[in-house]
């Protein structure tokens, strides 16, 4: 839509010094043009752009000289000139090459002269000695190998001189940059020169290669080699130097490689020495002694794993694989290459290193593919997929394809399409579809999880080697899969990447073997078809992503399967409509068409004029229930393929109609949505009006327009500017008073991009600005919502006045500023947090103001007239200056009261609100060019000493033991001796020596307790206290901390702002800075101070922050001594930690508070690729962190634990940290086998942040899931060295476990095992070759099952599902059930027996859900499975006295009977299954009568078993296979042993919950006809309502009572009232009766709401069938829907009352009959009105159902109309006022409706009664910020009603209501009236700042009063005037 702007390129101009000039001069002519002339004119020009086009004149200059220019001097003069020009220009300026490019072209004559100047430039060049000026030689020389004959000319001349030079230059910067060893900057730069160096080394040996190879070769001792040799030893000290660069040891090893492959003869034994070198089996006295001279260090037998792997990328790169030149020795290498790198795939963890050698293994397949195709057969053999070393590349990438790293999963990709073409290769076979490598490929990745990411990539290359068809064919529902996947974010981009793949390959396959189009109908069925099912029924996430990421490609791949789509959604438009939940096919039509007009594959005029698509359509769209439906319908409108298209009118109305019920979404996600797409709509208008006013200029092009659109030019423009009128004024209207904080937010923003994208640049036609409808009330609602609560809507109005800010300061007068002056003032020293926001925000608007020192700050502080002077200086930092100050002012007087007494500041004038102003100011001053530098210097230390100040008196409470309860007294007596007590008081309590002796408590201890203990009251015990006015205030001990730790906080941040005035180059003497260097050390000495002593978290939360800012700075800082700042305090508090000295105050508890944070901020400042701090650190870290049984090590352990934890769970530290993962690991386990307790808890934090850094944050809530969660393999080959570490804690673990004696051995860290190994799970890729197998773990699990600890047991039976792989599953189960004793055993345990029932419950149910359902070997292990159950089944029973156990042998029978009955299995052995089973349950004691009491452990677990066992056969019994069978067995099992009857009779309320849940189940799935209505549980349920009426009346449990209503309110009343009579004695009235006085006597709002329900559709049942109702009775039923709706109700209750008003709308709402009479059916619609306007989301969407069936039913009832029908609640509520108004003219109420509806009008609530009963407790609660409006908008409501009622006012004449009704109504209207104006007129001056709640209730109530007069007098005059028709 957008084209990019091409990157302009710098040319710089290149000047000649005066010789220069002079030479030319003499020979150039005036006459005509020669190379002098031209040069010199070329010299002239200042352009460099121009230079290169006079260059380029150069070769067609010369050719034309025609006599012999070889002794001409001019020509050699220019020659001179222009070598010496090239040499000067810098690297990267095009004249450089444009240069060498002419020069190029020179005739022949003329080459041997400029050869010869090239090469004395060039010798001048390699005379360059400062080790600085190399880098220029380097490039120089780097250039003139590249593209330019004549530079490589001069190199081939100079060759041993430039040889030198570079064998020089590599030690002379090796050795400069040991110099500088801790200067980080210059050593950088210098690496940066040696990279380049090597570079061109090797860019001269491969490109001038014939000169060393010449004669030179037999001289040992000649220069050249001599210079090889250095050069070569040069580059293998790099290669092994771990300090160097990762790119420089790199390039190392490429350079050695090729200077081997240059020196060493003869050449055929070339790839046998490599091949040695890298498995270090090289013989000293096999080889040359120059090789062992310059390469010894290379021929060891341990060469580190680096070094291996860089001569590695050296051999693959530099060597000649095609061909096969190399011969056998070469094919040997390339498979010790592949071994070399796998095997160092294990070692090197490290994120740099395994992105290298990912990438290395990439070049390794290629170059084997190009080995292969010359290579010999053996080659093939090794290199087929079938091979060792293909197997083990193969584990490798199942190993990687999930890694962390996105460069290390695209290599891995890389990798396997390469493995696969490299097969291909070897393979001879022609039909690769039917190889077996292939298949056994596609089946195993077929049986991976679909959560594997690396599955797709994966697939998707197999589809492009053996077609989609091959791969449907296995699995024809595998589109469906993957569209099922698209619902998770981070799988929908690989599952629509596979998906492409697929379809596009298979369209293709379709269109070369079909000829006609016949293909594309069964294309739609498999790739379009299940896309259009799951946009109409899907989840919201899956439908989000799929039309994002898998729609646009299918569109592309087949732009004309859109019509198909149309055609299919269209069809079921109507009927589908959607819901709140789904789109339906409407929102599926409108995805669809959104994404084929953005992607430019349809125009919406087309589609709307040829009826495709109608305007009601899309406006059912833009108002639909479910936000997405409402976000396509406008990008549909907004979204083009073409930036300037116009827009229609339609289109524009359209948007009017979406903008007037869509503001006010409270989903963020969505208020983003409209943002961006109205942004695109903006823009489109303001670039289609650029074009119409350019086709408005030029009226030559008129008549084309005329042909191209209907519409003139002008008039385009004429609309386009009344719409966005209009659109602004419905954005102004929208910041009423009380609006709520979405519909500001939205309406700001828009407002926002208004302004931003229709601002003029000078002499630009627009054709809208912003400022055209700004005026004065406009500019004071946007300053009225910097009262706002939400920062956010605080920022938006900041934003927009600022753009808007010369007319917004234009329209207020000065007195008017000076009032907001004074607010701010005001709310900077407010004790409420909040206003010193708004404070600030007023601050920043006001120093914009050109007069602000005039205006307001006159009557502040005396005028400075020095400033003025400076005319210099701009507004904003003069009135910022002036500001800052008088602020400074103020608050340095209150901190010198604060000392005094720290109460009456915390009541009266807490400090921080001061600062914050400040520092909001400082971050808005233009820092780069300030003027008035003295002042700001001056400025700036005393604002740094102001922080100190303020610090010193807030930090002991911050710092102290207990920050939260603290109130230090202020005694009356002003003397400060008292503060010293209390600073006494409230020392930390928790140092070093704290933890490691026993306090004995003396007397005075006693008495300093006792004193702490007063002097931290309870939060609702204040402190009085009495200020110099001698008024009381109460001061909480919460005013107190928030005064103390904002204060820091403020500090903090002003502190952290400060440090960023130091200019980035400063020197320590550097004085042009507004702060110094010294200035900066004590800032962070203060920081650190402050982070490692205060307990409060929210002070060194925030200390954070600012200190965050701190070391940002000086990581950048030019200064050295500054740099180093960093690691100086992290050594220091590293030392700290280890010391333990008993006096430090670090604290070791509060999780360490600040010292984590202290070390991550140091941390995350250093540089993302030198990691030595964090390498220093961790090693430090890890080390304190093991545990050692010293006493005084215990407490440097913690403070370790609690630092990794937070190092662990820093993001910014990214991959760097993973190395050190395994370490911290086995930390966390060792330390949770601790006797501390401070210990073991730090280490259970660490474990739970490591469990996330490994597996990743949790999403959703099920523990069992596959995310979140690693193959074996993946896991153990990231962290090898956890392998053997868990191998050996688990076997100590189970060691404990298995002495026979039975006493109880717990061992602390089995859990945390279980919990690891349970989040590992098998992958069908895991072949043998792995060395870290997971079978040792297998019978390790296995004995942890017998634990004591029953948590134990069952983590346990969890961890072992991952280790059994599925197909293994039926052999482990069988040998488990064959371990379960026999009833004859001499010594049964049972907790042995319960952990193995647990491992088989929980194998047996992964089994049954995963996909080797299907297979023969599955039914076979079942049926193994089954006859073993058989065996044991003594354990079911009473022979086994442990009724634990006897649950867990019937939990696993549950599990068969369930899967056996969903697959309705048949067979003998099943039939005698079924009989064992109910046999256990005849012989239950449920049948039996149970003989314990419940205090009897495991007999609740028992019973519930039992009868989930007896419910599972009810259902299978049930079922029509059984019922219909006529063997015996089956008849048998038909009878069961219990009726469902049976279970709700017995006495423990367990069973019958279980029951009546069941029973539930049931009525639901017969309701909505899962079930066919004649046989299955239909019959278990017969005759059973009598059995529910009798519970209802005697059930006690009030779980049971709730589900007992639920079944009746879901049965059919038509049978259960006919039992009323005969069971419980009642008639249907009384029953009525008996449920209405149930919700009156219940306190369970489950049971009233339930009850709320069933009574109100007996009520509608009743009345239905014409019986009567008392009056009585009903009104209590209408009275109880109405309490439901009251606002303080909770949600179930709200949605309760939403459902019942739904359920009855159709009969007594919308009848055309009035039932319920007028005033109690004006209450239901008043309940309707109010839950439409609830805060909750789910209250509002359920209430809006009922318009929806009203709407229903009045299209059914008009006929074809289209009606809104399916509506968000904003449109819903318009909606239901408007049906209010017509059904009072249906029922022809209109006289008795008025009255009524103007009372809601007017509103229920005198304005007097609220101010009063809030103002006593304001100050209570200090966070409270009134009432937050998240939605209800009252005036909305209020706006509507009035509409709908001037409306129905006006269609009906209304014949006049009661006059006295009207007089009553104006009479209350004028009272209130009357009360609102005095009230109003006694607020302070700006009420919206310094009273917003009041003001607020105010306007709203002063609308609703002034509405309802309006319509009372238009109601008067209607009626004087038929008055006066009658009297006439």
């Amino acid at each position: 839509m957008v084209l990019k702007k091409k990157k302009e390129v710098q040319v710089d101009a290149f000047f000649l010094d005066h010789h220069q000039l002079e030479k030319l001069q003499r020979f150039s002519k005036a006459e005509e043009q020669n190379l002098a002339s031209l040069l010199l004119h070329c010299a002239q020009l200042s352009s460099g752009i121009q230079q290169i086009q006079c260059i380029k004149q150069i070769t067609p200059l010369v050719k034309k000289m025609n006599q012999n220019p070889a002794g001409d001097p001019m020509a050699k003069a220019c020659l001179d000139i222009l070598g010496e020009t090239y040499f000067s220009l810098g690297v990267k300026n095009p004249l450089k090459k444009v240069l060498a490019s002419s020069l190029n072209g020179l005739p022949e004559q003329l080459m041997t002269l400029a050869l010869q100047s090239f090469v004395c430039c060039l010798q001048e060049e390699l005379k360059t000695t400062d080790v600085y000026l190399y880098r220029k030689v380097l490039d120089n020389l780097a250039s003139c190998m590249v593209d330019f004959s004549l530079g490589r000319a001069s190199i081939k001349n100079l060759f041993e001189e430039v040889l030198q030079f570079l064998q020089k230059s590599l030690i002379d910067i090796q050795e400069e940059n040991r110099k500088n060893h801790g200067n980080h900057i210059v050593q950088t730069q210098l690496m940066h020169d040696l990279l380049i160096a090597i570079k061109v080394s090797m860019m001269l040996v491969q490109k001038l290669q014939e000169n060393i190879q010449g004669g030179l070769w037999e001289h040992p001792e000649s220069s050249v080699w001599q210079s090889m040799c250095s050069l070569l030893k040069s580059s293998t000290n790099f290669l092994v130097d771990a300090t160097l660069l990762q790119t420089v040891q790199t390039t190392s090893g490429l350079a050695v490689i090729l200077f081997i492959k240059a020196m060493y003869e003869p050449v055929e034994e070339l790839p046998s020495l490599v091949s040695d070198l890298l498995l270090g089996s090289v013989k000293p006295t096999g080889v040359p002694a120059w090789f062992v001279s310059t390469c010894g260090t290379l021929c060891t037998e341990q060469l580190p794993d680096s070094v291996r792997l860089f001569l590695c990328h050296g051999a693959l790169a530099m060597l000649e694989w095609k061909n096969g030149s190399m011969g056998e020795d070469g094919e040997k290498l390339l498979l010790d290459i592949a071994s070399v790198l796998l095997s160092l795939s294990s070692e090197l963890k490290e994120s740099s290193m395994a992105t290298s050698l990912s990438r290395i293994l990439a070049i390794w397949t290629n170059s084997a593919l190009a080995a292969l195709i010359s290579g010999s057969p053996n080659l093939k053999i090794k290199l087929n997929g079938n091979s060792d070393v293909i197997g083990n590349v193969l584990e490798y990438i199942y190993t990687h394809w999930e890694h962390p790293l996105d460069a290390v999963r695209h290599q891995t990709k890389l990798i396997f399409k390469n493995l696969l073409q490299i097969h291909r290769t070897a393979i001879t076979v022609s039909n690769e579809k039917s190889d077996p490598f292939f298949e056994r490929l596609i089946k195993r990745l077929l049986s991976l999880e679909w959560h594997v990411k690396g599955k797709y990539a994966s697939l998707g290359c197999l589809v492009e080697c053996v077609g989609t068809e091959n791969i449907l064919q296995l699995d024809r529902t595998i589109p469906v899969q993957i569209l099922d996947v698209m619902s998770d974010q981070s799988l929908a981009p690989y599952a629509s990447d596979l998906l492409e793949t697929m379809f596009t390959n298979h369209k293709t396959h379709f269109t070369l073997s079909f000829q006609e189009s016949t293909w594309i109908d069964q294309w739609h069925d498999i790739w379009v078809s299940p896309l259009l099912v799951i946009l109409c029924e899907g989840n919201h996430d899956q439908t989000i992503y799929i039309i994002d990421y898998y729609l646009p490609k299918l569109l592309k791949c087949s732009p004309d399967s859109l019509s198909y789509m149309i055609r299919i959604l269209q069809a079921s438009a109507d009927a589908n409509l959607g819901s709140r939940s789904t789109r339906g096919a409407l929102g599926a039509l409108m995805a669809c068409l959104r994404t084929a007009r953005a992607h430019g594959h349809l125009e919406l005029l087309n589609i709307m004029s040829s009826g495709l698509v109608s305007t009601e359509r899309i406006k059912q769209g833009l108002v639909h229930q479910h936000n997405q439906v409402c976000i396509d319908a406008l990008g549909l409108l907004c979204e083009t393929h073409r930036s300037t298209e116009i827009v229609s009118m339609e289109e524009m109305q359209l948007i009017q109609f979406f903008m007037m019920y869509n503001l006010n979404s409270q989903s963020p996600a969505v208020r983003q949505q409209i943002c961006s797409l109205l942004r695109k709509l903006f823009c489109r208008i303001q670039e289609s009006s650029q074009v119409l006013f350019k086709l408005e200029q030029s009226k030559s092009k008129q008549e084309l327009l005329e042909n191209s659109t209907k519409r003139q030019p002008f008039g385009i423009l004429q609309q386009y500017k009344d719409f966005m009128s209009s659109v602004c004024d419905k954005l102004f209207e929208a910041l009423f008073p009380g609006s709520s904080h979405p519909t500001r937010f939205s309406a700001l923003s828009i407002l926002g991009l208004i302004a931003e994208i229709f601002s003029a640049p000078k002499g630009q036609a627009q054709v809208f600005q912003l400022e055209q409808v700004i005026d004065s009330p406009r500019v004071q609602t946007l300053i009225q919502c910097f009262a706002s609560t939400f920062e956010e809507v605080k920022v938006l109005a900041f934003g927009l006045l600022m753009k808007l800010r010369d007319i917004a300061f234009h329209l207020q007068d000065s007195a008017n500023l000076d009032l907001l002056f004074q607010a701010a003032m005001d709310l900077s020293t407010s004790t409420k947090p909040y206003d010193c926001v708004t404070a600030s925000y007023l601050f920043n608007f006001l120093i914009h103001h050109k007069g602000l020192q005039h205006i307001c700050l006159g009557k502040w502080v005396e005028h400075n007239p020095q400033v003025d002077e400076h005319t210099s200086v701009g507004t904003v930092e003069k009135n910022t200056l002036a500001v800052i100050k008088l602020l400074l002012v103020n608050v340095e007087e209150e901190i010198f009261q604060a000392k005094n007494s720290l109460l009456r500041a915390a009541a009266s004038f807490p400090m921080y609100g001061r600062v914050h102003c400040i520092t909001g100011a400082l971050q808005q001053l233009p820092l780069n060019n300030l003027t008035l530098v003295a002042e700001w210097k001056e400025m700036v230390a005393r604002l740094i000493l102001m922080s100190y100040k303020l610090s010193a008196v807030v930090s002991p409470v911050v710092q102290s033991s207990s920050p939260e309860g603290l109130i230090p007294m202020d005694s009356d007596s002003e003397s400060a001796d008292r503060l010293q007590v209390i600073l006494h008081e409230i020392q930390p309590q928790d140092t070093n020596d704290y933890f490691l002796q026993a306090k004995i408590l003396n007397k005075h201890c006693k008495v300093e307790s006792e004193k702490q203990a007063d002097h931290r009251p309870m939060e609702n015990i204040c402190a009085e206290m009495r200020g110099k006015e001698m008024q009381t205030c109460d001061v909480t001990a919460q005013m107190v901390l928030v005064c103390c730790w904002r204060s820091m906080k403020e500090v903090s941040l002003l502190l952290g702002t400060l440090c960023k005035l130091l200019p980035s180059q400063a020197a320590s003497e550097s004085s042009d800075g507004l702060i110094t260097v010294e200035q900066v050390k004590n800032i962070g000495e203060y920081f650190k101070h402050h982070l490692l002593q205060s307990r409060h978290r929210g002070a060194f939360e925030l200390a954070y922050a600012g200190f965050v800012q701190l070391t940002e700075m000086l990581s950048r800082c030019n200064s050295e001594s500054l740099h180093k700042m960093p690691e100086q305090w992290l050594s220091s508090v590293l030392e700290e930690i280890k010391s333990c000295d008993p006096s430090s105050t670090l604290c070791a508890t509060r999780r360490s508070a600040g010292i984590p944070f202290y070390i991550q901020a140091l941390l995350a400042s250093e540089a993302k690729k030198k990691t030595d701090l964090l390498k220093m650190t961790m090693k430090e870290l890890i080390s304190l962190a093991a545990p050692l049984n010293e006493p005084f090590s215990v407490i440097p352990q913690v403070h370790a634990l609690n630092i990794l934890r937070a190092l662990f769970r820093d993001t910014r530290l990214g991959e760097n940290i993973i190395p050190y993962v395994a370490d911290g690991m086995q930390a966390a386990i060792l330390g949770f086998v601790s006797p501390v307790w401070a210990v073991r808890n730090s280490s259970t934090l660490l474990f739970s942040a490591l469990i996330t850094r490994i597996f990743g944050v949790k999403r959703g809530k099920d523990e069992n899931s596959k995310k979140n969660r690693m193959t074996g393999r993946e896991f153990f080959s990231r962290f090898p060295s956890l392998y053997p570490f868990l191998l050996k804690q688990l076997e100590i673990v189970t060691n404990t476990l298995n002495s026979e004696a039975e006493e109880l051995k717990i061992h602390p860290s089995l859990f945390l095992l279980l919990l690891i190994l349970g989040r590992l799970y098998p992958s069908p890729m895991d072949g043998t070759y792995s060395a870290l197998s997971m079978a040792p773990f297998v019978p390790l699990i296995i004995r942890c099952g017998h634990s004591p600890v029953y948590r134990s047991r069952e983590m346990s039976g969890r961890a072992l599902v991952p280790f059994v792989m599925v197909n293994e599953v039926p052999h482990t189960v069988l040998s488990l059930l064959e371990g379960l004793p026999d009833p004859s055993s001499p010594c049964i345990r049972q907790n042995y027996i319960h952990g193995t029932l647990l491992q088989v419950f929980h194998l047996l149910r992964s089994y049954f859900d995963s996909k080797q359902r299907i297979s023969s070997d599955f039914e076979q292990g079942l049926d193994d499975i089954i006859t073993c159950i058989g065996t044991k089944l003594w354990l079911a029973k009473r022979p086994n006295p442990c009724l634990v156990t006897r649950a867990a042998y019937l939990d696993v029978l549950v599990l068969l009977s369930t899967h056996l009955g969903k697959f309705q299995k048949q067979g003998m052995q099943l039939c005698g299954f079924w009989e064992e089973v109910s046999k256990v349950i005849s012989d239950s004691e449920l049948v039996s009568g149970i003989p314990y009491l419940s205090a009897v452990p495991g007999l609740i677990q028992y019973l519930e078993s039992i009868t989930k066992l007896v419910l599972s056969v009810l259902s299978v019994t049930a079922g029509p296979h059984i019922q219909s069978s006529s063997s015996p067995v089956a008849k048998q099992i038909a009878k069961p042993a219990l009726s469902i009857v049976h279970l709700l009779q017995c006495e423990f309320h367990e069973v019958r919950l279980l029951a009546l849940e069941a029973v539930l189940l049931w009525l639901k799935q017969i309701n909505s006809k899962q079930i066919a209505e004649g046989g299955g549980v239909l019959c278990l349920l017969t005759d059973f309502e009598g059995t529910l009426l009798t519970m209802a009346l005697k059930e006690k449990n009030f779980q049971c009572f709730c589900k007992v209503l639920e079944i009746l309110y879901n049965m059919d009343l038509r049978n259960v009232l006919p039992k009323t009579e005969c069971t419980i004695k009642m008639n249907p009235n009384e029953l009525l009766t008996w449920s209405l006085n149930i919700i009156d006597i219940s306190n369970s709002t489950e049971v009233q709401s339930i009850g709320l329900k069933f009574a109100s559709k007996l009520v509608l049942h009743l009345l239905q069938n014409h019986q009567q109702i008392s009056e009585e009775v009903l009104k209590k039923w209408v009275q109880l829907i109405v309490d439901f709706c009251g606002d303080e109700q909770q949600t179930e209750m709200l949605l309760a009352a939403a459902e019942v008003l739904k359920s009855i709308t159709t009969f007594l709402l919308i009848n055309e009959k009035l039932i319920l009479g007028l005033s109690d059916t004006l209450a239901m619609w008043k309940c309707v009105i109010l839950l439409l306007q609830n805060e909750d989301l789910v209250v509002r969407d359920t209430a809006a159902e009922v318009i929806q069936v009203a709407q229903y039913e009045k299209k059914s009832s008009k006929g074809t109309e289209f009606a809104l029908r399916i509506v968000s609640a904003p449109m819903a509520l318009d909606l239901a006022l408007g049906t209010v108004c017509e059904l009072l003219q249906r029922w022809g109420q209109s006289r008795a409706g008025v009255p009524v509806l103007l009372g809601w009008l007017l509103g229920d609530s005198d304005p007097k009664t609220d101010p009063e009963a809030s103002s006593p407790e304001e100050d209570d609660y200090l966070f409270d910020k009134g009432e937050v409006n998240f939605w209800a908008e009252k005036l909305t409501h209020v706006r509507q009603l009035s509409k709908h009622l001037l409306l129905l006012i006006s269609t009906t004449h209304l014949t006049l209501p009661d006059q006295g009704e009207l007089n009553r109504l104006s009479r209350i209207a004028l009272d209130q009236a009357q009360l609102v104006g005095h009230l109003l007129r006694a607020l302070p001056p700006t009420p919206e700042f310094t009273k917003t709640a009041e003001f607020t209730r105010l306007s709203i109530q002063n609308e609703r009063i002034s509405v309802c007069l309006k319509i009372l007098d238009l109601l008067k005059t209607d009626s004087t005037c038929k008055n006066e028709n009658l009297e006439k």
